[in-house]
């Protein structure tokens, strides 16, 4: 008799124990989805192991097996564990978080017998089972795909290995798709994007080695390859590479695994790297390359807006001085401008002159911004939408004043100083034209479209990404800096209220290393990451104070069964604290390894009742 060990895509730790019929005893195999009785109901899971004994004495049996070959290999099986280890999930959840919805639904797919492509025996080719992690801090990433892209990939195939190539958005995927296709028109490059028409289709392809290359976000750190030698992540650092939903895993940390598991090369690129990455470079873990800018260096104006006179008549200083004579010499001189601002929406603030009421959203609590095209009131978190009141729905009074300023207000406040300009909101897309205007009004997005270049660049937010309450909020200052650093070889003026911040010094002294080795040196002495891991527990549920005592409790259980190995640094309410209806409070912890946060939270999650509390858990969050 046989057993096979089965995991499911819940919050309950496995695996579980289940009796194969002696009919499916050669078709069910680590990887295949089967169906199970699970308490009082069928559901799916995920084989991951087979044995001939099981310490449980009352078993069931496996019902059917949904697949002839199986749909996960043993590589990411092995993966999934050690996403499950770090990220405190559930082996399951890992699991599926590697397949399209489609089957974790359980639908059934034909897939070809699976062999293995035969390897070169090349001089100078990679020995079997090497691998490489190497940090490509490229700052002129107009030249990332002639030097490290395009001459990586080529080697890889040479090699008859398989490549996976990521990127941290969509826009970035249909771009990189057209330039692999034209630079190898013999090679078959499939997209994998999550939750896509052509998402299961393009699976099966990968699965049934029928793909050299693949192109995705995220997700597509998980493509099913067979033969892969080679992971590319472009712009590293980037936050779209952190999953929002349970498991919370981090694509950097999720490709280092499987390149260790697989024994292949690993790239990460980025004009401004993570400090993690950097961390890792400084102690010799991961080889580091260096690719200055080649361009001329932009001249760098800083201008503290403090120091400016404050006149009754503009208390609120959008543009400086300064500012407007630099647009209007570019004006006069005919070269393009951009405007950074990196706030949606015409107004931040909607609130009323005679009470002081401000208006917020009634699913999350708060503030709604104002659009002015559509005159609409709309919530960032939830997209609740009203249109804007005539009177104040608390005092039925007065009149609902807007500040705060958004691109809408930026657009519309340059066309005001401006009148003889063509002003225009810049969106990140496939292709741009700036032909169309002169000034352009745009948020951070427009810093990955490397193709851009303008005369003269102003930075008119940086303080209030500055200012978040964020661990990470200098260095993704520095980031959207360094990105328009990239855009132009003219002039780039700031406002900012902080000129003295080591990120401006760094720029005016054209040395990168200032900002890294303050930031670092900060970090180290707060013992904040990269030298310790961070986690926070999230609790969430519609009844505020339930909430709030079931977090307590939880923050007074950990502290008390910690160990000295664990931080139990706090408990507080989460920003916003309500969201989309739910209150949230959370706890956040702090230890040398993340395993260990894992391990005691897994251990008292299990023994901690909370009916009607939702906990999920996040390591190495981003913000």
């Amino acid at each position: 008799m046989q057993y096979a060990k089965v995991v499911l895509g819940l919050p309950i730790e496995g695996p579980f124990d289940y009796i194969i019929p002696s009919d499916l005893e050669n078709r069910i195999k680590p990887g295949s989805r089967v169906i199970i009785p699970f308490g009082n109901q069928k559901a799916i899971g995920f084989v991951i192991g087979i044995s001939a004994k099981s310490k449980i004495k009352k078993l069931k049996y496996i019902i059917s097996c949904l697949d002839k070959i199986p749909v996960i290999n043993e590589k990411l099986i092995e993966l999934a564990k050690k996403i499950s280890e770090y990220y405190c999930t559930s082996f399951g959840m890992a699991i599926e978080t590697q397949v399209p919805l489609v089957l974790r639904r359980g639908k059934k797919i034909e897939l070809d017998e699976l062999g293995v492509r035969p390897q070169l025996a090349l001089s100078g080719v990679r020995p079997q089972g090497y691998q490489e992690v190497k940090l490509v801090h490229c700052l002129d990433v107009k030249k990332r795909w002639e030097k490290i892209y395009l001459p990586e990939i080529k080697a890889a195939l040479e090699e008859k290995k398989e490549v996976i190539f990521l990127f941290s958005d969509l826009v970035a995927v249909k771009k990189a798709e057209k330039i692999i296709k034209d630079n190898f028109p013999g090679k078959n490059t499939l997209v994998l994007l999550r939750n896509q028409t052509n998402e299961l289709n393009n699976w099966i392809q990968i699965k049934n080695n029928k793909a050299d290359i693949v192109i995705g976000t995220r997700s597509a750190i998980f493509a099913p390859m067979n033969n892969l030698g080679l992971i590319i992540i472009d712009d590293e650092a980037a936050y779209g590479y952190k999953q929002d939903q349970a498991p919370h895993y981090n694509t950097r940390e999720a490709a280092m695994m499987r390149a260790e598991i697989e024994k292949i090369k690993l790239i990460l690129s980025s004009p401004a790297p993570s400090l993690e990455s950097l961390q890792l470079a400084k102690k010799k873990k991961i080889g580091y390359e260096f690719i200055p800018f080649k361009n001329q260096y932009p001249e760098i104006k800083i201008i503290d807006m403090k120091g400016l006179p404050v006149l009754s008549s503009r208390r609120n200083i959008i543009l400086s001085k300064y500012l407007e004579n630099s647009i209007q010499e570019n004006l006069n001189a005919k070269t393009k401008i951009l405007i950074l601002i990196n706030r949606l929406g015409f107004a931040t603030l909607a609130s009323c002159l005679s009470c002081g009421a401000i208006l917020k959203c009634p699913r999350c609590n708060t503030n709604l911004v104002f659009h002015y095209k559509e005159n609409i009131l709309s919530c960032h978190y939830c997209n609740h939408k009203i249109p804007p009141p005539k009177f104040c729905p608390t005092c039925n009074t007065g009149y609902i004043r807007y500040s705060g300023a958004g691109t809408e207000k930026i657009e519309s406040e340059i066309a005001r100083i401006f009148p003889q300009a063509k002003v225009k909101l810049l969106e990140y897309k496939e292709s741009q034209n700036l032909d169309e205007a002169d000034i352009y009004i745009s948020t951070q997005s427009i810093i990955k479209d490397t193709d851009l270049n303008f005369g003269l660049i102003a930075a008119l937010s940086i303080d209030n990404t500055l200012n978040h309450p964020d661990l990470r909020s200098a260095e993704k200052a520095f980031d959207i800096l360094i990105g328009l650093v990239g855009l132009t070889d003219k002039r780039i003026i700031i406002q900012t209220s902080l000129p003295q911040h080591h990120i401006f010094k760094a720029l005016l002294k054209k040395d990168i290393d200032v900002f890294y080795n303050k930031e670092i040196k900060q970090r180290k002495e707060l013992k904040f990451p990269p030298f310790k891991h961070l986690a926070i527990v999230k609790l969430r549920g519609i009844y505020p104070d339930k909430v709030e005592i079931t977090a307590k409790q939880f923050f007074d259980n950990l502290k008390e069964r910690s160990k000295g190995s664990v931080e139990i640094l706090s408990v507080n309410p989460w920003w916003p604290q309500k969201l989309r209806g739910n209150y949230y409070w959370q706890i956040l912890l702090k230890a040398s390894s993340a395993k260990n946060i894992t391990k005691l939270l897994k251990t008292n999650l299990t023994k901690f009742k909370h009916s009607g509390i939702i906990v999920t858990v996040d390591i190495d969050p981003i913000q």
